[in-house]
């Protein structure tokens, strides 16, 4: 076969791989085992883009590599398939979602085969099943039974044009993050999970967790641990106590004013009729703003005057109490105690509205011009006069709760997971309202709760489910009484389906239970996981969350699901633009001398590295790679651009390269006379030295390196008269997690009726990876002036005298006298020289 037919080579021994069911699975691994999980896809109906199986052709090479090295590997993938996109794609164009969704799976399933992954696709999942769905609803019943899940009315991110409530990561200055649309705050019953009460769980299993510190750092700031106190406030002429929670009560004696959040419920009871307007126009503003906005530290500060006054615990002083969208009702008690000569933020708002600063910390240059952040003597501080920071705290915390003012308290910065959506394309979730008994959950044995079928499913824009609607699903009986009652109606996020599928991978078709624990314990936990770090924070932490409540309820026998994780840099495209700033795609333009033209005028465009994207017009389609190169180039390819994490540009140039070298491999192939006789040393060196730095490459994600040391082991032995049939096969054993395709077709056409994949990975032979020579430089005085290569099994004295005998050595030291020679083995000999008397 021809080795410019490499699309033909592809679908061939793909077509043998599936004939041979040759990345199935054991129910139960017999041995070493090797679960390896990409994060799976939502099939968007533009189907893939080169960037998308970048994360997948790596954890390919992997587990490719762990099966030769004689593991039972784990290694599935499915479809993340609920969820918004796919609801108002289904509204745009009048297709119901299950059909939409179902036709984006086929085509993103073709195209990912196409690539000769080796999923075990017997294992496939999709959030969207009933099958699959009925489980979701059952781990939704037992946060339930735990009283992890309840309903409360709270108010929420709403897009008016999603109609939808959103997550605060959905929302990014103050638009939503899919429409772009502003949002708006509205109080909405929610489902809401208590994610809260494993906070310092969640934070504790970071510790022994193999991820990158990027990511381990943002999920600890998420969750957001801090030590401080409650402080109590009486506010003047009332009887309503405002308590703030501080991690600084040692600078209580500097509070000259507080703020509450304008949603908090005392404002109601606290605004004087003088403004009580202004809070109320307030308030409106400030529900039209995220959470995260409302946070950003660099923004203008903006607030309103209550009119009323609470009372410094500590001091008795009276001190003015303010409105302000920076506080949040979310985060603390929803009030702070603010200590402006201490605090950046506080600073800049007392300095915009003239409130009292008093210094509290000693600071040399004061705190007129700044906040002063720092460590110090307390002073101004009564009882705290003289003490430093740390001991005042202690001091503080013992002093409130003598007096009945406050107490020790731990918290976090992370909140109650917000479960509900006000959506069609969602599971159902497993409840019903009953006037008689309240809400109650279904019996297990009803799951699972189909999604109807219905013909309108727009959402209503009211803050209820499309589901509201249709009336003959939502009237039931309760399962308690037997009496009227109607069904949630409700659905679960995306986030819901995503929580636990590492899970059903393992034991994809039982019908009993969720996961047989004798399977889960023999799979889990993952032991590599592979994705983008834009799931960094949420996905992750809602999958531990889950995941530590399954170990609390005995299905699952480890306390976190992900060993390792490893996050695939993006891969961005060259846009091109005219003078008028209109995006041109690859097929509008000509390349001369490295420079882009509008073919049709001629006009020289601007070449910009931006992300992906169908209105920039550089979106790559990888089945036209593959219908151009093959998948081995492809695969190549993605993984030589530069290391894994990075993001980097897709450049045609550099796929053209390496389709190139794996045409010289098979050319080669055809040709090369192999010989039952060992290589030259230097060749043999070199294999060795390759099958360590590649075994070694591919354990560390460093595939790029890997690539290149083949490249050059290639060069080395392709130049030989005939080489050794090891060392031929060596090399397609070492390239083969890398090019599947071609390297099995090479293993066929000499001989083998097996794969490649069924044989041994190369081991290093020790003897030769140790050089006869080494090269060392010679220093004197610090500056090299020359290299010598000496024997290494050489001894001191003979490496000295090798030094010495340079003819470059000889001559930097005349009119020198040695005073010290200092031999670092294997790495230089420095001579240490003055000038002769």
């Amino acid at each position: 076969m021809s080795n410019d037919n490499f699309p033909q080579i592809d679908k061939k021994q793909q077509d043998r791989w599936e004939k041979a069911n040759l990345f199935a699975s054991p129910k139960m691994p017999s041995g070493k085992k090797f679960y390896c999980l990409d994060m799976f896809p939502y099939p968007s109906g533009a189907g893939l883009h080169v960037g998308h199986p970048e994360g997948y052709t790596a954890s390919d090479i992997l587990t490719r590599y762990k099966r030769m090295n004689g593991y039972d590997v784990l290694h599935p993938m499915g479809w993340d398939a609920f969820g918004l996109p796919a609801e108002n794609y289904a509204i745009a164009t009048g297709v119901h979602p299950r059909v939409t969704t179902q036709k984006n799976i086929d085509n993103f399933r073709r195209q990912i085969k196409s690539i000769g992954l080796a999923y075990d696709w017997s294992r496939e999942v999709d959030t969207t099943d009933p099958n699959y769905y009925k489980w979701t609803q059952w781990i939704f019943l037992q946060l339930f039974k735990k009283g992890l899940a309840y309903e409360s009315t709270v108010p929420i991110n709403w897009c008016p044009s999603c109609k939808t409530g959103l997550a605060n990561e959905e929302v990014f200055n103050g638009k939503c993050e899919r429409c772009g649309h502003e949002i708006e705050r509205r109080a909405l019953r929610q489902w809401i999970l208590k994610i809260t009460d494993y906070a310092e769980q969640l934070l504790e299993g970071l510790d022994d967790l193999d991820w990158p510190e990027s990511t381990l750092t943002m999920q600890k700031n998420w969750i957001g641990k801090s030590n401080g106190a409650n402080v109590h406030f009486k506010v003047d002429g009332h009887d309503d106590i405002l308590t703030v929670y501080t991690t600084r009560p040692d600078t209580l004696f500097g509070a000259t004013y507080m703020v509450v959040s304008p949603e908090h419920p005392i404002l109601e009871k606290i605004v004087t009729p003088a403004q009580k307007d202004a809070v109320a126009a307030y308030q409106k503003e400030a529900a039209k703003k995220s959470d995260l906005e409302r946070g950003e530290l660099n923004k203008e500060k903006t607030g309103v005057f209550t009119g009323a006054y609470a009372i410094n615990p500590v001091n008795g002083k009276k001190i003015p109490v303010w409105t302000s969208d920076y506080v949040l009702m979310g985060y603390g008690t929803g009030a702070i105690m603010a200590v402006p000569a201490h605090d950046e933020r506080d600073y800049a708002f007392a300095k915009k509205f003239g409130i009292d600063i008093i210094e509290v910390i000693k600071s040399e240059q004061g705190v007129e011009k700044e906040a002063f952040t720092g460590d110090g003597e307390l002073v101004n501080s009564g009882f705290l006069n003289g003490l430093h920071v740390k001991e005042s705290k202690a001091a503080m915390i013992k002093w409130l709760t003598e007096h009945n003012c406050g107490n020790a308290k731990t918290t976090y910065k992370l909140r109650d997971w917000v479960f509900a959506r006000q959506r069609y394309w969602g599971e159902p979730i497993p409840v019903v309202h009953c006037e008689k008994c309240g809400v109650v959950p279904l019996p297990e044995s009803e799951l699972p709760l189909r999604l109807p079928e219905v013909e309108k499913f727009e959402p209503s824009g009211t803050g209820e489910s499309p589901l509201a609607t249709v009336t003959e699903w939502v009237n039931t009986t309760c399962p308690h009484c037997g009496g009227p009652a109607k069904r949630e109606t409700n659905t679960m996020p995306q986030w819901a389906g995503s929580c636990w599928y590492y899970l059903r991978y393992m034991d994809p078709h039982n019908a009993e239970k969720l996961v047989d624990p004798a399977v889960e314990k023999a799979y889990g936990p993952v032991d590599c996981y592979i994705g983008g770090a834009e799931h960094a924070v949420l996905h992750l932490l809602y999958a531990r969350f889950w995941h530590r409540v399954l170990y609390d309820l005995g299905v699952v026998s480890c306390k976190e699901p992900f060993k390792k994780l490893r996050h695939q840099g993006m891969i961005l495209a060259f846009s091109y633009r005219d003078k008028m700033g209109n995006y041109h795609s690859y097929d509008e333009i000509d390349f001369k001398d490295g420079k882009a033209f509008l073919a049709a005028t001629g006009e020289e465009l601007s070449p910009m590295v931006e992300k992906m994207s169908k209105s920039k017009k550089n979106v790559v389609n990888p089945d036209d790679i593959l219908n151009q190169y093959g998948a081995d180039a492809f695969r190549m390819y993605e993984m030589f651009m530069g290391p894994f994490e990075a993001s980097k540009p897709w450049d045609m140039k550099g796929i053209e390269g390496v389709s190139r070298f794996l045409k010289r491999v098979y050319g080669w192939s055809e040709t090369v006379k192999l010989t039952d006789e060992q290589d030259p040393k230097k060749s043999e060196i070199l294999k060795n030295k390759t099958i360590e730095k590649v075994s070694d490459d591919i354990e560390n994600f460093r595939f790029n390196t890997a690539v290149s040391s083949l490249m050059v082991l290639f060069n080395d032995i392709s130049k030989l008269p005939q080489v050794s049939r090891a060392t031929f096969e060596v090399f397609l054993k070492l390239l083969h997690p890398f090019a599947p395709h071609i390297t099995d077709e090479i293993w066929q056409q000499h001989g083998h009726n097996d794969f490649l994949l069924q044989t041994a990975w190369p081991v290093a032979d020790k003897n030769f990876l140790q050089e006869d020579s080494v090269e060392l430089g010679v220093q004197i005085n610090g500056k090299v002036r020359d290299r010598i290569s000496v024997a290494t099994t050489a001894t001191r004295e003979e490496i000295e005298k090798a030094a010495l005998a340079s003819a470059k050595v000889q001559r930097s030291l005349e009119g020198f006298e040695i005073k010290k020679i200092i031999v670092v083995p294997g790495r230089m000999v420095s001579i240490v020289a003055a000038p002769k008397k």
